[in-house]
């Protein structure tokens, strides 16, 4: 059914400003057939918005379906059961939070990508997978826990060689992954390791961008220490996830070829505020240590002119899935971004870095109608995005 929305303020991740009294026609498929102002010239089904703002469906570019968001819930052992439990739960509060399209950076089991297939196949509607499939680690490393009731079964593909690193790729490309994740360095959740750790080698990372690449797969690297982000850059990765120990050669370097820079604010945020005393003392520790410097790194990169999008780890230590997104939102404008740089972060920028912007992360003819509608102006203040009642659609078709 052809339906057109009339009377809203449009956002359409392009200009910094609204297009007024809009009017958009979504179509059968799912996608804007129209768009302009004034008074549509339609008989079809029209659905009046009443002045609100509309924004293209916001992008999370590094998520954990997997993960619980809690301090309380572990995420080893984990049963494929619970896994796929977890996952479906995850995506209904991403769709509340105004999250149309993911990018998962590490799951069990591959459930994400097998959720990710039956979406494909129209079996499976919602916040729509870009999925990773388990993410590559070293024995010890950041990203090595066991899974399964009897932990027969393993977070990551352990691997020894850039022959094992060839083989991991291979397999999560035939369970239809579009991206390859990386764990280059250590991590501030990892009980084994420090964050400076480096893990995966130089040859690792080449092999496994050039294979990734050759088969139209994206590839993030897991970056906190300064060796793994230079490994990973001299290899070509194209996202830098963390990347706490950024330095300003290395970002240069990212500028120049265009790599993607996915800050996650939110895990150093929640576990400084909410984890003393009940997140692992080591992980506190290490996140203490890392705070004001990472702080400090972001501002700087996210207004040197460098490639960025939103991700915020979701999954981690008080850091779920419902109002997640739209926080990291507001923690990018405290980083120096302005309210239409934070939102390019999640829709347009998102969706190049997914590399499916030619059909999504903005609104206009052809486009799919994925589209958040809100009360206030999230241009002059990036908190209306986090108006919990916020009318979510997907392909046209309203979510939350």
């Amino acid at each position: 059914m052809t339906q057109t929305f009339v009377h809203c303020q449009l956002f359409d991740g392009v200009t910094d400003h609204y297009l007024l009294d809009a009017y958009f026609t979504v179509n059968a498929a799912g996608e804007i057939s129209d768009l302009g102002t004034g008074t549509p010239t339609t008989t079809e089904k029209t659905l009046d918005l009443h002045g609100k703002y509309v924004i293209p469906g916001l992008m999370n570019v590094h998520t954990h379906l997997m993960m619980s968001g809690t301090s309380g819930r572990p995420n080893d052992h984990l049963s494929e059961t619970e896994v796929a439990y977890r996952a479906l739960r995850n995506l209904k509060a991403l769709a509340r939070d105004g999250v149309t399209y993911i990018r998962d950076c590490g799951c069990a089991f591959d459930v994400d990508l097998k959720l990710a297939r039956l979406q494909r196949a129209g079996d499976l509607g919602g916040t729509e997978i870009d999925g990773s499939g388990r993410p590559i680690s070293i024995i010890g490393g950041h990203g090595d826990e066991p899974q399964g009731l009897n932990g027969e079964s393993n977070f990551g593909h352990l691997v020894n060689s850039a022959t094992d690193v060839r083989r991991a790729v291979r397999e999560n490309f035939k369970l239809g992954a579009g991206n390859i994740k990386v764990m280059a360095t250590g991590g501030v959740m990892s009980a084994a390791d420090e964050v400076d750790d480096t893990e995966l080698t130089e040859e690792e990372i080449q092999v496994a961008v050039s294979e990734a690449h050759s088969k139209h797969m994206t590839v993030a690297s897991h970056a906190q220490g300064n060796r793994g982000i230079q490994l990973s850059l001299e290899a070509g990765v194209d996202s830098i996830e963390h990347g706490i120990y950024l330095d300003a050669d290395q970002l240069a370097l990212m500028k120049a070829q265009g790599t993607y820079l996915v800050p996650t604010l939110s895990p150093c945020d929640k576990i400084d505020r909410y984890g003393k005393g009940i997140v692992p003392d080591n992980v506190y520790r290490k996140n203490a240590g890392v705070k004001d410097f990472f702080y400090q790194n972001m501002r700087t990169a996210l207004t040197s002119g460098v490639n960025y999008a939103v991700g915020t780890d979701a999954g981690t230590p008080f850091n779920g899935f419902a109002t997640g997104t739209t926080d990291e939102l507001v923690l990018m404008t405290q980083m120096g971004l302005t309210p239409f740089e934070a939102l390019l972060g999640a829709t347009k920028n998102a969706a190049k870095l997914l590399q499916i912007d030619k059909r999504y992360g903005t609104l206009a003819p052809g486009k799919m109608a994925d589209f958040v509608v809100l009360d206030a102006d999230p241009l002059a203040a990036i908190q209306a995005v986090q108006q919990p009642d916020k009318q979510v659609y997907k392909k046209g078709v309203r979510l939350a």
